[in-house]
C-alpha cells in the first residue's frame, strides 16, 4: 500500500507552478496548500476544533520539541499524533535538522528561514564553537548531532536513524529526511561539506525508514519519506543536490511475478535552508528544474505572502511557516494591503473589522478597536482571535493561488495581489 498518492490537475503555463491532489491515509490534501504549524502537537492558541473550522488542510508538528517533551514514546503509547492532539486530518513531521541549526550557528542571533545577506551581523561562522562569546548548544558530526536540550540542558545525541525512529513514534502522515540545515551567508567550501553529509544522511534516513515499516510498536497507516535539498545561495550546489536526492534508491524487496530486485526513493522532496531574501525564488527554481515532476515538493519554513507566490509559480506544492500564528501572538496582523500592528494608537477607536471582506469568525464578529483592546489588557483571547485571523488569511490565500491556477488566471491575480500588498 503505497503511503501518499499525488496527482496534479494542471500546470501553470510557462512556469513550473502546478494545482493538484496529495492524498493521505488521514485525507487528501489540495495542493498548493499551506501547512500550519503546531510545534508542540498544538498550534498555538487554537483547539483542533477551530483549524478544522477555518479549512486548514494539514498540519506539522516538530520532531525535536516532542522528543524533548513529552517525549515520541509517550506519544506512540497514546496512538500517535492524531489521537494524542485529536487532529483527524493529514499531519506532517519536520527532521528536527533546523532546530538544530538554530541551537548552533544561530544560538544568540536572530536569524530565520528568510534573512539579508547584506546585514554584517549575520555574517558569522557555520561552527559549533563559542568564537564568538556564544556558547553553542549544538555540536555537528558526519553520524550525527548532539545537543543539549533548551529545557533542562541534558544532553542528546541524533542520528538519521534516530530521528526516524522518533518520527515512526510519532505517526504522522508525512515525515522528513534527517539533515542539515545551513545559513546562507556560509562560504561553499562548508555548504558542499554539509550537502555532503545532508545526502548521506537522506540514505541512512531511508534504509531506517524501510526497517521500521514493518515495526508494529503503533497501529499508524503507512508513512511517506520527503528527502530534503539543501546547497545555500550556490546554484551548482542545489541543482547538485536535487539530482542526488531524487536519484538515492534502495532495495525494497522482490517483484512477485518478474523475481526481480525492487528499488524505491522519496515519496516527495522538501526544499531547506534559510533562504536569503534576495535570491530564494532563484534557488527554488534551480531545484524543481532539477527534481521529478510527478513527486510533491515542500518549501519548508517560508509563509510571507510575497515568498508564496514565488513559490507556487515556481512549482511548490506545500508551504510551513510558524509566521502568520507567531506575528499573529504579537498583535501583527495580515490585510489585503500589507501588515497592520492592531497595537498602534490609531486602531484603538477603531470599529472595523481586520480587513475589508474577510470571512473569518474574528472580522465576522469583531473589530479592530477590540482587538487593539485585548492587546493592551493583555488578554488570552487576543492571541486566539488573531490567529485565527492569520491562520484563515494565509491558508485562503493559497487555496486562491490554486484557484488561479485552475481558472487560467495565476499571473494576473498574483501582480492584482502584490499591487496592493504593501510589504
Amino acid at each position: 500500500m503505497k503511503a501518499i498518492n499525488f496527482k496534479i490537475e494542471k500546470k501553470l503555463e510557462g512556469h513550473f507552478g502546478r494545482a493538484g491532489v496529495l492524498s493521505t491515509p488521514h485525507g487528501d490534501i489540495e495542493t498548493p496548500s499551506f501547512v500550519v504549524v503546531g510545534t508542540k502537537a498544538t498550534v498555538k492558541s487554537l483547539t483542533p476544533e477551530q483549524l478544522k473550522e477555518l479549512g486548514t488542510p494539514v498540519v506539522l508538528a516538530n520532531t525535536y520539541h516532542l522528543y524533548l517533551q513529552p517525549g515520541d514514546e509517550l506519544v506512540r503509547d497514546a496512538g500517535g499524533l492524531h489521537k494524542f492532539m485529536n487532529w483527524q486530518g493529514p499531519m506532517m513531521t519536520d527532521s528536527g535538522g533546523f532546530q538544530v541549526f538554530s541551537l548552533g550557528v544561530a544560538y544568540g542571533k536572530e536569524l530565520s528561514k528568510v534573512v539579508s545577506v547584506t546585514d554584517p551581523n549575520l555574517l558569522i561562522p557555520e561552527r559549533s564553537t563559542a568564537e564568538d562569546g556564544v556558547p553553542r548548544l549544538a555540536t555537528i558530526g558526519n553520524d550525527g548531532v548532539s545537543f543539549r536540550s533548551h529545557i533542562d540542558g541534558s544532553l542528546h545525541y541524533i542520528t538519521p536513524e534516530k530521528s526516524i525512529e522518533i518520527q515512526h513514534n510519532l505517526g504522522a502522515d508525512i515525515i522528513f529526511a534527517f539533515d542539515e540545515c545551513t545559513s546562507p551567508t556560509e562560504n561553499d567550501r562548508y555548504q558542499d561539506e554539509a550537502l555532503s553529509r545532508t545526502h548521506a544522511w537522506a540514505k541512512r534516513s531511508l534504509i531506517e525508514h524501510k526497517k521500521r515499516e514493518g515495526v508494529k510498536d503503533i497501529a499508524h497507516e503507512p508513512q511517506a519519506l520527503f528527502g530534503i535539498v539543501q546547497g545555500g545561495r550556490s546554484e551548482e550546489l542545489r541543482r547538485k543536490s536535487a539530482k542526488i536526492i531524487s536519484e538515492i534508491k534502495i532495495e525494497d524487496g522482490t517483484d512477485p511475478v518478474t523475481g526481480e530486485t525492487r528499488f524505491t526513493g522519496f515519496d516527495g522532496f522538501g526544499i531547506g535552508g534559510s533562504f536569503a531574501k534576495e535570491d530564494m525564488s532563484s534557488a527554488v527554481k534551480w531545484v524543481n528544474e532539477e527534481l521529478p515532476e510527478e513527486k510533491p515538493r515542500h518549501l519548508l519554513g517560508i509563509g510571507e505572502p510575497e515568498d508564496l507566490f514565488s513559490g507556487v509559480e515556481n512549482g511548490v506544492d506545500l508551504f510551513d511557516c510558524v509566521g502568520p500564528t507567531r506575528i499573529a501572538r504579537n498583535g501583527t496582523l495580515f490585510t489585503n494591503s500589507g501588515k497592520i500592528n492592531i497595537t498602534n494608537a490609531k486602531f484603538v477607536k477603531d470599529f472595523s473589522p481586520i480587513d475589508e471582506g474577510c470571512q473569518c469568525y474574528t472580522c465576522q464578529n469583531y473589530t479592530r478597536a477590540y482587538l487593539a483592546h485585548l492587546f493592551r489588557a493583555k488578554e488570552m483571547e487576543a492571541a486566539t482571535l488573531a490567529s485565527i485571523h492569520n491562520v484563515y488569511f494565509i491558508t485562503n490565500l493559497v487555496k486562491k493561488m490554486r484557484g488561479a491556477i485552475l481558472d487560467g488566471n495565476f499571473m494576473e491575480y498574483k501582480k492584482d495581489f502584490l499591487s496592493k500588498y504593501e510589504r
